[in-house]
């Protein structure tokens, strides 16, 4: 035997030798040749399937969008039906030829939606693989269809976001891209896509947000109309929010820079392109009278959370509200009675301006059980009910007290906020350390002495929330706000926004006051209780959510507000009531708006009225209103409220507040001391030297429809905290800035 001979059997005596399992394990089933073996069966099994698939999987001969398109219906909470909408005899199309739809009108689709159309197979196999995985993940709406795809969904498929329904999609997508032309695609596309208002088809979108036939929509009509179809709700102009608008306009200014990188728009073109407002939506038959409100803030309320729109769209849905039938009519009662009444539009250009909306929520179940959006869908289009372009105004101050007291906020002196804290109420008073310079007037320049938060919220007094909010930090008013329901993107962080200059609807102040009522766990208003497709059910979220504020703070702020309406400026609404009430009346700058929002143990209510003109839209003052002079919260709102309220509660006229806090089950005002002296810095018109619960400036002239300003004499307890006397410092003037950047040397007196 050689030596190479030797070493070969030396070498096979070692491997004999090894120990079993070495080498067995895991490692015996995952070499790479049985891994790569593996992977080009799989794919081999992924081509046979899908050729498979491909053979299988025809063309329909018909489409079936008209075939599938069904009622939607509507209820009320006992079960009986609202309305029927959206039956397949009555959807809104006019299908058009590709030669009637212009050029630029096409081209802008194509550059919004697939901008390799003309040139690809009608499937993109990346993005579509992302819709898969995404529809596994449970991600929800799928993204990366071609135009193509988009038309086979529409017209031949359904909106249901299954793996097998994408799967079918991509079959149908090649075939029909091998069958029919790109212009006879696109045509489909453009036709069958649904763009909002109703509207399916580029025809019937034209007549819906245009006014026009598609033949005469121009450039930049076609590239908002292109832009819709990514999300129509959120982005039809008469309802988008201000985030909605400023994303459908940056999508509108994508579409026609897309049309010039494909050399479909000159660049001089493109400079000369204005967005074009489209025109206010006209109402669909069938939806006169408060109904059209309902299924319109329905529809919204299920897209918000979830629903995809365009298979809400589609029909076949069985939606229940909370509606309250009972409560629904007694409401409306109030405001004919109360108001619409009083209107004399033929003889008052005023009265024809004045625009209502309420909301009333059960705190408990979050629902909605009476909504009134206006004189009627097809007269009004906007829900005034949900709209929030006008100001709340002083119905916003308890949100400033709730947040002072969630976060242990004090005064400049070091003083906890509380109810009884003693505050400068004069007219005009600067506020000290303000993130700016800013003086508010009182309501009818009243000017009040030293006075307890109790007092400067059942008063309304504008300079004692407006230092307030500068003790809490405006920052920290907002976060609150925002977690009690508002929308902070409408909310600037400036001093006014203590005086509610932000936008807000009647349903927002709704949610805020009921989490109040609901002893600080938040409340998220719910139209909609149920909502089946068929056989299935949507799962809706709870409308009742987490502690947002503490429940003393919750609590102590209602006790706060009972006053308001015990004895202050919703007192006369309230009178021959024989139920417990809190709430806040508020009126906005130049009387554009006037609130009232208010609750009882068991029932939360938004009351607003707006001065809107009745062509074009624009905000005016309510003044001269009925008759009268002024309006304010206390007046039509409240009495609307009050009306409403004492009809809907029914048996549960005796329900009580449940409150825990020391301040009791509800507080009468505090009786504080005049101020000691008068500060030598003090504005031009200085406290009075009366009792601060007694102005010292009567208006001329009481409003119309509103309580008297001067509060009442009701005894009550002695402040927890005494008033401080402010600091003396150097003379700057008259009104001026001294004592470390305190206006007039002033401190807020506690």
């Amino acid at each position: 035997m050689g030596r190479a001979d030797a070493r070969r059997a030396a070498q096979g005596r070692k491997r004999r030798a090894k120990p079993k399992g070495k080498k067995g394990g895991i490692r015996r089933f995952f070499t790479w040749k049985k891994l790569l073996g593996a992977f080009l069966g799989a794919c081999l099994l992924g081509i046979l399937g899908f050729i498979g698939l491909y053979l299988y999987v025809d063309v329909p001969d018909e489409g079936n969008f008209q075939a599938t398109s069904q009622s939607n219906i509507y209820k009320y909470a006992d079960g009986s039906v609202m309305a029927r909408k959206g039956a397949a005899n009555a959807v809104n199309r006019e299908t058009v030829k590709i030669d009637q739809i212009p050029k630029h009108v096409q081209r802008a689709f194509v550059a919004a939606e697939n901008k390799t159309f003309y040139q690809d197979s009608g499937v993109d196999l990346k993005g579509t693989l992302r819709g898969v995985l995404n529809t596994l993940r449970g991600k929800g709406k799928q993204g990366g269809s071609t135009i193509t795809q988009q038309y086979v969904k529409n017209y031949y498929l359904s909106q249901e976001q299954t793996v097998s329904r994408k799967l079918q999609e991509i079959v149908i997508s090649l075939k029909v891209d091998n069958k029919l032309g790109k212009d006879e695609i696109l045509a489909g596309y453009m036709n069958t896509s649904y763009y909002g208002r109703g509207a399916y088809g580029i025809q019937a979108a034209a007549q819906a947000y245009y006014g026009v036939d598609v033949g005469k929509l121009t450039v930049s009509q076609g590239a908002y109309l292109a832009s819709l179809l990514q999300a129509p709700s959120q982005y039809d102009w008469a309802i988008a929010s201000d985030a909605g608008k400023k994303r459908v306009q940056e999508r509108w200014a994508y579409t026609l820079d897309n049309m010039v990188e494909m050399k479909w728009l000159s660049e001089a073109d493109r400079q000369k392109q204005t967005f074009q407002t489209p025109i206010k939506p006209k109402p669909l038959p069938g939806e006169a009278g408060q109904v059209g409100y309902f299924i319109n803030a329905a529809n919204q309320e299920l897209i918000r959370k979830g629903v995809d729109e365009k298979e809400l769209a589609a029909g076949g849905w069985t939606i229940t509200l909370g509606i309250d039938k009972k409560k629904q009519q007694e409401l409306e009662k109030a405001v004919k009675r109360k108001l619409t009444d009083d209107l004399k539009p033929a003889e008052r250009k005023v009265d024809r301006d004045a625009q209502l909306g309420a909301v009333s929520v059960d705190p408990k179940t979050g629902h909605v059980l009476a909504m009134y959006g206006g004189e009627g869908y097809t007269k009004h289009y906007t829900n005034n009910a949900t709209r929030a372009d006008f100001q709340p105004a002083s119905t916003f101050k308890p949100l400033i007290l709730a947040s002072a007291l969630e976060n242990h906020a004090k005064t400049q002196s070091g003083v906890p906020i509380t109810p009884d804290t003693v505050y400068d109420g004069r007219n005009r008073r600067p506020v000290v350390n303000s993130v700016k310079p800013f003086a508010p007037p009182n309501e009818d320049e009243v000017n009040y002495g030293r006075i307890s938060v109790q007092q400067a919220t059942n008063n309304s007094v504008n300079s004692v929330f407006a230092q307030m909010g500068a003790d809490v930090g405006l920052d920290q008013v907002k976060k609150t706000a925002v977690s009690l329901g508002m929308d902070g993107s409408r909310m600037d962080v400036q001093p006014a926004m203590t005086l509610g200059s932000m936008g807000a609807s009647p349903l927002q102040m709704a949610a805020a006051y009921a989490t109040l009522d609901n002893h600080g766990k938040k409340v998220d208003p719910s139209l909609v209780v149920k909502a089946q497709h068929g056989a299935q059910e949507t799962e809706l979220p709870d409308p009742i959510g987490s502690q947002v504020l503490t429940r003393e703070t919750a609590d102590t702020v209602t006790s706060v507000l009972r006053g308001v309406v015990n004895d202050g400026t919703a007192k006369k609404a309230m009178d021959g009531a024989d139920f417990q009430a809190a709430g806040k009346t508020g009126t906005s700058d130049d009387n554009k708006s006037a609130w009232f929002v208010g609750y009882t143990p068991k029932l939360v209510t938004a009351v607003g009225m707006f001065g809107e003109e009745t062509k074009g839209g624009k905000q005016v003052s309510l003044k001269g209103t009925g008759g009268g002079g002024r309006v304010n919260g206390g007046g039509y709102p409240a009495e609307v409220w009050a009306a409403y309220t004492a009809a809907a509660i029914g048996d549960d006229s005796g329900a009580k507040f449940d409150l825990e806090t020391d301040l009791g089950a509800g507080v009468a005002p505090t009786n504080t001391p005049p101020p000691s002296n008068t500060p030598s810095h003090s504005p031009s018109q200085s406290p009075s030297q009366s009792p601060s619960h007694s102005p010292s400036q009567s208006p001329s002239q009481s409003p119309s429809h509103s309580p008297s300003r001067t509060p009442s004499h009701t005894p009550s307890r002695t402040p927890s905290s005494p008033p401080e006397t402010p600091p003396a410092s150097p003379s700057t003037g008259s009104g001026g800035n001294g004592n470390n950047g305190r206006p007039g040397g002033f401190d807020d007196l506690g």
